[in-house]
């Protein structure tokens, strides 16, 4: 039961800081949410910032489940390029860009884990699918996969830069697509692009 309830905390949390922030919202919001008292949500944690912790690594195990099937259950690079795209979409349709701020700002344990995450598991994921394809002829071998890995990461970090994309103004999931084809463009062959091409006139007319 504890388990169950930990987890239910962490999904009401969730979905609470993906519409309104971190910041915004406090353990008694969480709770009204719930429809439990503060009390038990503290017997599983200590603060906000170790209920934001908890979410943000539960949320990084997810990801990287998610990012391994889909290498799994892709027959190209390009296809898995897509893929992991799709499997944002609704992460991206749900998040206000705000939520990273505040992680940066309000809870560094949560964000150094964030940070962490992406500079060994993201980029040696990047590393190697961009290495693959170069393999199977559609990635350009004359890149630099240490480089353009890293770029690719922080590419979709400057997405959700409100500052630079203001959400008024931007989609955040529009901002993104724009984003993953000027770099899938970018590191592509000759045979690479044109295979993109025939995946993009696929998700188009769909």
């Amino acid at each position: 039961m504890s388990d169950v309830q930990k987890e239910r905390i962490l999904e009401g949390a969730e979905e609470l800081f993906f519409k309104a922030g971190i910041r915004s919202i406090t353990m008694d919001d969480i709770a009204k949410h719930l429809g439990m008292s503060k009390k038990t949500i503290y017997l599983h944690y200590k603060d906000k910032d170790e209920l934001v912790t908890a979410l943000v690594h539960t949320k990084l195990e997810q990801d990287k489940c998610e990012m391994q099937n889909v290498i799994e259950n892709s027959a190209n690079v390009l296809e898995e390029l897509i893929n992991m795209m799709k499997c944002s979409e609704e992460f991206f349709s749900r998040i206000n860009p705000v939520v990273i701020y505040d992680l940066q700002k309000y809870h560094p344990g949560a964000w150094k884990q964030l940070q962490e995450f992406k500079a060994q598991f993201v980029v040696d994921s990047m590393r190697t699918m961009m290495a693959k394809g170069i393999e199977q002829g559609y990635i350009r071998p004359d890149i630099d996969l240490g480089i353009i890995a890293r770029m690719r990461i922080w590419q979709i970090e400057l997405g959700f830069n409100t500052e630079v994309f203001p959400p008024q103004t931007f989609n955040p999931w529009k901002v993104q697509i724009q984003l993953m084809e000027h770099f899938a463009y970018g590191i592509c062959t000759a045979k690479g692009r044109k295979l993109l091409d025939h995946y993009k006139n696929i998700i188009e007319q769909e």
